[in-house]
């Protein structure tokens, strides 16, 4: 019961945080990525208001191995950069340029959504859907590199 009532104040405090910070607002994020036209340099404070706090949990989370609730930590993910990360992070690039959303602020902006978001979060379904099917095809072009 306690990890669903910290999971609930957690997820409470990241949507309202997305919804403060304008990220649920498509032209907001758009503004953002627009460098070379007109340029909006508010979202670079969420960036740092994000990179903060995690940077105090990478730190304690290099300490425990087991949660607060008891539960295990998973291990540390892997530091390497490599094709799969490198192609993974330029389509949610594109993504996230096209649309102005990523899953998080999409998920916090359904209540005031509109057919766009609807569609974005058609394809972000569709895509997690047939990504294991993906992944098995690439893995027989690329190797995954150990």
């Amino acid at each position: 019961m306690l990890r669903l009532i910290i999971a609930f104040i957690a997820g409470g405090f990241f949507g309202a945080g997305l919804f403060i910070s304008g990220m649920t607002d498509t032209t907001k994020v758009q503004g953002w990525l627009d460098v070379f036209g007109d340029w909006d340099p508010t979202l670079a404070f969420v960036m740092g208001g994000a990179i903060l706090p995690m940077t105090l949990a990478w730190f304690v989370r290099s300490r425990r191995s087991i949660s607060l609730t008891g539960v295990p930590l998973p291990p540390a993910p892997s530091t390497k950069i490599d094709s799969r990360l490198v192609i993974g992070s330029i389509l949610f690039g594109m993504g996230w340029g096209l649309a102005g959303l990523c899953p998080g602020p999409s998920i916090a902006a359904i209540s005031y959504g509109g057919a766009g978001l609807y569609v974005f979060l058609a394809a972000m379904l569709a895509g997690m859907a047939i990504t294991p099917m993906v992944r098995v095809q690439l893995n027989k072009l690329i190797p995954a590199q150990q």
